[in-house]
């Protein structure tokens, strides 16, 4: 089986769609920059093979990303904060604007930079008992990774607003109902579901 990763993201192959997924071992996955960096690398890796016709960006067993590293943040000042945050923004717009339908495949949290991600994505495919939102507010915080102006193209700037400033969590079935995720899945489907949901936007075929 084609396989390639580190111990912070893994490249796989489900068919003829690449699936890029958080590791078991990293429990809640956080962006570090290191993350960062490891999705851009493999990106470019899946970009380069033409055997692959669509990305997944896929949860570990336990949840998609739960957002940046408040730690390694919180260290951050000047040159190194505004470089971080460039990071983000850049990979995110490179996933936006990517040649092949990159599709999240999402299941437990998906909070912060990790929305941030799954709505640079194509598309979003979640499990029932996913949960989406922005906790930056309690925080403190607001995110610099472009899910300010995603996030209101996608659902509506008084949704948008609501998700950022009360940081409350988005069950899965609001989330759709909101236009947030395409599709709910089980949890034993969902990157087949993801692997559809990017061969449909590959051939044109948007319907669900």
């Amino acid at each position: 089986m084609f396989l390639l990763g580190s111990s912070t993201v893994e490249l796989s192959a489900h068919n003829s769609t690449a699936v890029l997924t958080f590791p078991p071992a990293s429990g809640y996955p956080r962006l570090t920059r290191a993350v960062l960096d490891e999705l851009r690398d493999l990106l470019e890796t899946v970009g380069r093979e033409s055997a692959f016709n669509g990305a997944i960006i896929a949860a570990n067993e336990e949840s998609f990303a739960a957002g940046a590293d408040i730690e390694e943040v919180a260290g951050l000042e000047g040159n190194a904060a505004r470089e971080f945050a460039l990071a983000g923004q850049t990979l995110f717009q490179e996933i936006a604007d990517f040649r092949l339908p990159v599709v999240a495949a999402i299941r437990g949290f998906c909070l912060g930079g990790g929305l941030d991600l799954a709505l640079a994505c194509h598309a979003r495919v979640a499990t029932f008992d996913a949960s989406f939102g922005h906790p930056g507010a309690s925080l403190g915080l607001i995110t610099g990774w472009a899910g300010t102006q995603r996030l209101p193209r996608l659902i509506g700037k008084a949704q948008a607003l609501q998700i950022f400033l009360t940081g409350e969590r988005i069950p899965a079935t609001q989330a759709l109902t909101l236009g947030l995720v395409d599709e709910l899945a089980s949890s034993a489907d969902l990157i087949e579901a993801a692997a559809r949901r990017t061969l449909r936007r590959r051939t044109g075929a948007y319907c669900s």
